[in-house]
């Protein structure tokens, strides 16, 4: 019997320590998430800003 609560034991050790383990990949993936995001807008932006100023020189060509 005890080895049976012994062997329960160590899978809700193992368990607990695979949780902790997947929490804190998470907490670096959502950082890694987060800063893909801003970089993503940032050149959303920049590629807005390279248009319009195409766009103000397109229309200043004689045409």
């Amino acid at each position: 019997m005890e080895a049976e609560f012994n062997s329960l034991e160590a899978k809700v050790e193992q368990f607990v320590r695979l949780c902790e383990r997947l929490r804190a990949e998470n907490g670096e993936l959502r950082q890694q998430l987060a800063a893909a995001q801003k970089d993503a807008k940032l050149l959303h932006d920049k590629i807005d800003g390279a248009k319009s100023r195409l766009e103000g020189l397109l229309s200043k060509l004689p045409g």
